[in-house]
């Protein structure tokens, strides 16, 4: 893991405004490429970044519900549902509306789904390889991305909302 840049906490406010403070500069270079390095690996799967996040939460629990999936991944269902049907096509899972609430939606798994499990779980072991990274450090840097996400879905109210 490269080493950590030290805060330069001297810096006049005016360089706040440089790309390569950015957290969400930062963030998103780090998200697309660590999501390209996963690529090549899950396309030996069948399967893209989006595809294996859906596959991911059905491998914890099948039956979920779209509703349920779309919380447990932060992702609206509309967002979901082309994932889910590319899905469906590649044999990996079923899609049924759930008898007495028609507008509920069931996502299954089927055998080949279940399946591919088996596969996967060389997953995160490769990327830890290719990325160079500890189960630890991965820990860590979970951590705290969990704690980015939370502050970002329960943010101080009106904190930082004004320009000076």
């Amino acid at each position: 893991m490269a080493a950590p840049i030290a805060p330069e906490t001297a810096a006049p406010p005016e360089d706040d405004l440089l790309l390569e403070r950015q957290l969400c500069f930062a963030l998103t270079v780090a998200s697309r490429s660590v999501v390209g390095v996963y690529k090549p690996v899950l396309e030996k799967m069948g399967l893209t970044h989006p595809q294996y996040l859906v596959m991911l939460a059905l491998w914890e629990r099948s039956p979920r519900t779209l509703k349920d999936i779309s919380e447990a991944l932060l992702h609206e269902p509309a967002t979901l549902s082309p994932i889910l049907r590319r899905l469906e096509e590649a044999g990996f899972v079923t899609r049924n509306r759930i008898h007495g609430n028609e507008r509920a939606l069931a996502i299954t798994l089927t055998e080949a789904g279940s399946a591919l499990r088996q596969q996967a779980t060389a997953v995160p072991g490769t990327i830890m390889e290719r990325l160079q990274l500890t189960r630890a450090e991965v820990a860590e840097l979970h951590r705290a991305m969990t704690g980015l996400i939370a502050a970002t879905q329960h943010p101080t109210a009106g904190a930082g909302d004004k320009l000076a």
